[in-house]
């Protein structure tokens, strides 16, 4: 949207391609109901659209319904500002069971349902990850009624990509933080699941996390994944790096006349304000190409 603005500001014609039905990305679906004040991001949207020339194509997606070249046939340039649309998968087994879901897809639901009691809860939540994603699928879940909520941890608390005032939050609300665990297997006895976990350590001399024989098991009737998004392979066309796409200081990639911003580039940093810069930039960038043309 930063950029979309900007480009309008300068006298350009934009056409956006939203997946979903909203427009807004993390804005939207992102950030826990919680931390955040009921349709700022739409307000927001309406605001930035006020300025005119911009068209917002919903429920279109890369892949299903065009591709990135065909962008690049219709349009002057193209900027790619879809994030991580991908989420990593824990390898332990039933994780395909209902019992196992997606935090980015919790948070997104609550988002956007009207009645929080239409969204079932377990009693016993556990949730697997160590940043902000997991962090708010715990208090949401604390909030909306768990009796008790659980967060998992590969590494010492040190190590959490949340921070201290963020792991504190969440405590405070009667979470509790298990570090030093990973998830091996989950069990069933009779309507009771168990998810049994087995310690780590770092290997002092190879440095790299090791599972230790001792394990142990809490009940868990359901479980939230939360150990990071990744990029969408339907973006392999471009350069990429540790999984994102590549750009320089224009915030141009390796394809001819797309540039890209945000969370699926490799100079992204995971910050709203980050991204809103680097679609600011690519927008003057895009400007400057389209004039010289």
């Amino acid at each position: 949207m930063a950029c979309s603005h900007r480009l309008a500001m300068l006298g350009c014609d934009v056409e956006i391609f939203e997946s979903k039905s909203k427009a807004g990305g993390l804005n939207e679906y992102g950030i826990a109901t919680y931390k955040s004040v009921d349709n700022f991001a739409s307000k927001e949207i309406d605001w930035l659209l006020k300025i005119g020339g911009i068209k917002i194509n919903f429920n279109k997606t890369l892949g299903k319904d065009f591709s990135i070249d065909e962008l690049r046939k219709s349009f002057d340039a193209v900027f790619i500002g879809c994030g991580l649309q991908d989420t990593n998968k824990i390898s332990i087994n039933d994780s395909s069971d209902q019992l196992v879901e997606d935090a980015v897809d919790f948070i997104a639901d609550l988002r956007q349902i009207n009645d929080f009691s239409s969204l079932p809860i377990g009693r016993n939540v556990v949730v697997i990850g160590g940043g902000m994603t997991a962090i708010d699928a715990a208090v949401q879940s604390q909030l909306l009624g768990a009796e008790k909520v659980t967060i998992i941890y590969r590494r010492n608390l040190d190590n959490m990509s949340a921070s201290q005032k963020e792991q504190n939050n969440a405590t405070s609300k009667g979470v509790k933080i298990i570090a030093n665990a990973i998830p091996t297997s989950i069990e069933k006895n009779k309507d009771i699941h168990k998810l049994k976990l087995s310690y780590t350590e770092v290997d002092n001399k190879t440095g790299q996390l090791k599972e230790l024989d001792q394990t142990f098991s809490i009940e868990a009737d359901q479980i939230f994944c939360a150990i990071g998004q990744k990029f969408s392979n339907l973006l392999d066309v471009f350069q990429s790096k540790k999984g994102k796409i590549m750009i320089d200081s224009d915030c141009k990639t390796s394809v001819e006349n797309v540039w890209a911003g945000g969370d699926c580039v490799d100079k992204g940093e995971d910050l709203t304000v980050s991204a809103v810069a680097q679609g600011r930039d690519a927008a003057q960038a895009i400007h400057k190409s389209i004039i010289l043309k």
